[in-house]
């Protein structure tokens, strides 16, 4: 959809038809946005360019085609494995007293970590499984895939680039908001001046939770994850 709408792509972002805000992370990782802006030509994309699974980090209530997204045949899914593993659990008091009216800042990647460390370990120990290159997504491509980023960038040893896949994605889904034809309930398009005092925002909160977590790979052996497992996917995160 996005491909007849006049959509800015930002610096580095795929041309995975249909695709919106989807970009490398690093080594065999991408991340996205809505796997249903993709259209079938955006799938056979991905595909030929070796992508062999994505998984989803939306709730199951979230996953639904709308009435402007592409009609997608099933057969060009063929070749890629759909995963849903989300990255909360509705009706955890604490995330839903702060996340209003859902996770929409850096501010709030603490908090996913302290509340959600299961479904984090079970996320990437699927991606320390995965075949092929693997796409992350959620449903803007911003919050969610932007943790995820942010801890396979530091397993990368590109804990400087974490800000700069922040502000691309942020930039990514304001340029969506300015040419949606479904107007979002809670988002609208910024102007730059806005957009930058957002930006500088979530970039003081994003320094602030990196010097929390430490190290990307201490909080997930905390989480039960094993080193076996973080020795293959900080290979597959350093190499493409």
């Amino acid at each position: 959809m996005s491909q007849g709408l006049n959509y800015q792509k930002q610096s580095g972002d795929l041309e995975w038809e249909g695709s919106v805000n989807a970009r490398h992370i690093c080594g065999a990782f991408y991340r996205m946005g809505r796997h249903e802006w993709l259209s079938a030509r955006g799938w056979q994309q991905m595909h030929e360019g070796g992508v062999s699974k994505v998984v989803d980090l939306r709730n199951p209530n979230e996953i639904r085609r709308r009435e402007h997204d592409p009609a997608v045949p099933q057969a060009a899914f063929s070749g890629i494995e759909l995963v849903n593993l989300p990255l909360e659990t509705p009706g955890n008091p604490r995330f839903e007293s702060i996340a209003v009216p859902y996770m929409n800042h850096t501010a709030m990647y603490r908090l996913v970590c302290e509340e959600f460390g299961d479904q984090l370990r079970a996320v990437f120990e699927n991606l320390a499984n995965s075949q092929g290159s693997t796409v992350i997504h959620c449903s803007a491509g911003r919050d969610r895939s932007g943790l995820i980023a942010t801890i396979l960038l530091d397993l990368a040893g590109s804990r400087d680039q974490i800000l700069v896949h922040d502000e691309l994605a942020v930039r990514g889904i304001n340029e969506w908001r300015r040419v949606s034809p479904r107007k979002h309930p809670y988002e609208s398009y910024r102007g730059e001046e806005e957009l930058r005092e957002i930006i500088q925002e979530r970039a003081t909160a994003l320094s602030e939770f990196c010097a929390w977590l430490g190290t990307a790979r201490s909080y997930l052996l905390s989480q039960g994850m094993s080193e076996e497992g973080l020795d293959h996917l900080s290979d597959l995160a350093r190499n493409s």
